[in-house]
């Protein structure tokens, strides 16, 4: 077992620790969590050789989260560029590097990109809860003191493993940001036929834009407004990017940290690979609705799964 440790210098605005989340209790009321952009997650474990399961930091916007080491450890960034920085010199996203004791590691602003997933050797030391150390915080789940709050200062992080030999990213594999425009692939539900004609069109030839209200509950999307015969159904379960429209007609797409339960109509849901490319999506970001199959939608998520086994 290591004896380093991050010391929290200073807390971002919300750095929270994840891992894949929290599956099969729903029944409880219990939502998933589990890091948004899954993908730059798995890979920040897959650089140090970790479990691709293992929990890890999320850190959204940066915000000056600083974090000191006590001692030599190996990390892995991938996802945003949140303009990080070890002692002030740039450190570039989707590499492991070497922290010694004493430097500091220091998060910005966004780049590109939102969220960064830091990964430590064998995954970092937190309570399990429910089968998951993944943070929620409206349940106050996960984390390190088991009440799904973000890092705060003075708090201090150690990890499972001890510093091994390190990976490097192939070319052209890896975690890719989404750009403005990019296309977010969803398969449409039973209930999309309760939709005018007019909306269905408009929902996949009309850009939409990423709203300021987004979390990791859900990402509103602002554009025409949809209209159908169903203003609300008997509540159901609801899927990992579940898309439902409100009366006001302004899609929602639901995300880790949703509600188990809904009743509004939805359109159908995001692909998982949509869903963490959403999630790297600033507010003001232009994006397009795309309508796939299902059989399209399970060959892209098991493509993606074996890039781990690949690369």
């Amino acid at each position: 077992m290591s004896q380093a440790m991050l010391e929290v210098k200073q807390a971002g605005p919300l750095a929270l620790i994840q891992d894949a989340g929290r599956f099969g209790v729903s029944h409880l009321g219990v939502t998933q969590g589990g890091a948004a952009d899954w993908i730059a997650f798995y890979w920040a474990n897959w650089l140090l050789g970790n479990p691709l399961n293992s929990a890890a930091l999320e850190i959204v916007m940066g915000g000056g989260l600083t974090l000191k080491a006590h001692g030599e450890i190996t990390l892995a960034l991938t996802g945003a560029d949140l303009a990080a920085t070890v002692d002030g010199q740039p450190l570039a996203p989707n590499a492991s590097f070497t922290l010694r004791s004493g430097q500091q590691l220091v998060f910005q602003q966004p780049r590109h990109g939102l969220r960064a997933y830091l990964a430590f050797p064998g995954g970092l030391n937190a309570p399990e809860v429910l089968g998951s150390r993944a943070c929620t915080a409206r349940e106050q789940l996960g984390g390190l003191n088991e009440d799904g709050q973000p890092l705060k200062a003075g708090e201090r992080l150690t990890w499972q493993g001890n510093d091994h030999s390190s990976r490097t990213l192939p070319d052209g594999v890896g975690p890719v940001m989404p750009t403005s425009g990019c296309r977010l692939p969803m398969v449409l539900g039973s209930q999309a036929s309760s939709f005018s004609g007019r909306s269905l069109y408009q929902a996949f030839n009309t850009p939409w834009q990423v709203d300021n209200r987004a979390d990791r509950m859900g990402v509103r999307l602002t554009g025409p407004v949809l209209s159908g015969t169903l203003t609300g159904i008997v509540s159901e379960g609801i899927p990992l990017g579940a898309v439902q429209v409100p009366p006001d007609g302004q899609p929602i797409v639901l995300m880790n940290d949703r509600q188990t339960i809904g009743g509004y109509p939805r359109l159908g849901a995001l692909t998982p690979s949509a869903c963490a490319a959403l999630a790297q999506c600033l507010p003001g970001t232009e994006v397009w609705l795309m309508p796939v199959s299902a059989s399209h939608a399970q060959a892209d998520y098991r493509r993606q799964h074996a890039q781990w086994a690949t690369a």
